[in-house]
């Protein structure tokens, strides 16, 4: 049985990803209304702490774990926040969260594995000083480390990249077969490049290009979650669907002309967006959802486009809707009221993307008999320096 700690914890997403194999031995969060369904989907959950991280000390955290897991606040690294960075309130949570992890370092319980994840805009926040931070952190906890963007698309009807860092504790073996000696741009796109490229040299020497295989065939579209009788939600008025077409561009309106020129059952997602001062809705069709957004740093809530010919009809996505766009089970319990079911989903992790990650990089390391260890870099000379074309 392998062990973790799960910060930021939310709804509980990283803890259905990890799934069978893995027993949480702490979790962490401030938001009263996710830990109360954290604690009905999981047993009462007397592991979960409801508290500031800023308040939380190393004795808090009991036994040693293989993982600790943080989804630190995105607001201030969003590109629908307000840009911070990590010195602002929110995701300046990272920081004692950090400080935590430290205490475990000094008192010889360091996890093995240290899981970040975030929005890619951690990438670039501050001019990029944001990222060259995280991975000094790294490095001067003695961990190696390196990043991937993967867009839970590849999974789930659901547009929602995000970056994942992952450290391993520098006396830890670590398996070939998860390392690539050169970047894959299916993870490592042109702007984790860029950004690795500005490291300076330790945390360069610190960094490794982790390998994930080829994503499977996804098997689902947006379609396929959307409730018929929907639980929670209400269509709008005839009026209130001609005002949300009437805020569309001609190229969002010529999208739903072309919807209703298939005849067919057609479903797309709709966000309201303010560009140059005007309130516009904009619409997309292709079969997956816009990104789940929480309705705070001038997001909004997503809205749905159901098309049959004539036949136009729209209203909010459902929570049932939403836990589904994120990989919740269907047995998972929501809050009963529509904003805090749809800020849990919304603030979550897209559960599938857990499980590859768990599946492909993390339980092979920490299940790995395989004498390599990776400090030594005997066996991938250029683990750091060489770089494909942006």
């Amino acid at each position: 049985m392998l062990n973790f700690y799960e910060f930021f914890a939310g709804g509980g997403m990283a803890r259905i990803g990890l799934n069978q194999g893995w027993r949480c031995l702490f979790s962490n969060d401030i938001d009263e209304k996710k830990a109360a369904a954290y604690k009905i989907n999981f047993n009462g959950a007397p592991e979960l702490k409801i508290r500031d991280v800023a308040l939380l000390t190393p004795d808090d955290l009991p036994g040693v774990a293989d993982l600790a897991w943080a989804s630190f606040p995105c607001q201030d690294l969003s590109l629908a926040g307000n840009r911070g960075g990590l010195s602002a309130e929110r995701s300046g949570a990272f920081w004692p969260f950090w400080r935590l992890m430290q205490g475990l370092c000094a008192n010889r319980r360091a996890p093995r594995l240290i899981a970040l994840e975030n929005v890619s805009g951690a990438l670039t926040s501050d001019g990029g000083n944001d990222f060259i931070a995280i991975a000094q952190a790294f490095t001067q906890a003695g961990y190696y480390f390196g990043a991937m963007i993967i867009d839970a698309a590849y999974f789930l009807p659901q547009s929602r990249p995000r970056l994942f860092i992952i450290g391993v504790r520098s006396d830890i073996a670590i398996p070939p077969k998860v390392i690539n000696i050169t970047p894959n741009p299916t993870w490592h796109p042109a702007k984790i490049r860029e950004s690795v490229a500005q490291l300076p040299p330790e945390a360069r020497h610190h960094w490794i290009w982790w390998r994930l295989p080829a994503p499977p065939p996804r098997m689902t579209v947006f379609a396929d979650l959307i409730e018929k009788e929907p639980q929670g939600v209400n269509w709008h008025t005839p009026e209130e669907t001609r005002r949300l077409l009437s805020l569309m561009s001609e190229i969002n309106q010529a999208k739903v002309l072309m919807a209703q020129a298939t005849g067919q059952n057609v479903v797309g997602g709709v966000y309201k967006r303010t560009r140059n001062g005007v309130q516009r809705a904009e619409v997309r069709f292709d079969d997956v959802a816009g990104c789940l957004r929480t309705p705070v740093g001038g997001s909004s809530r997503q809205t749905i486009l159901i098309v049959e010919g004539s036949s136009i009809r729209s209203r909010l996505l459902s929570p049932r809707e939403a836990a589904r766009l994120m990989g919740l089970p269907e047995s998972y319990k929501l809050p009963k009221k529509y904003n805090d079911a749809y800020h849990l989903a919304g603030d979550g992790l897209a559960v599938p993307v857990i499980r590859y990650l768990a599946a492909n990089i993390l339980e092979p390391i920490l299940m790995n008999t395989e004498p390599f260890v990776i400090s030594s870099l005997k066996f991938f000379p250029q683990l750091s320096v060489e770089f494909l074309p942006a």
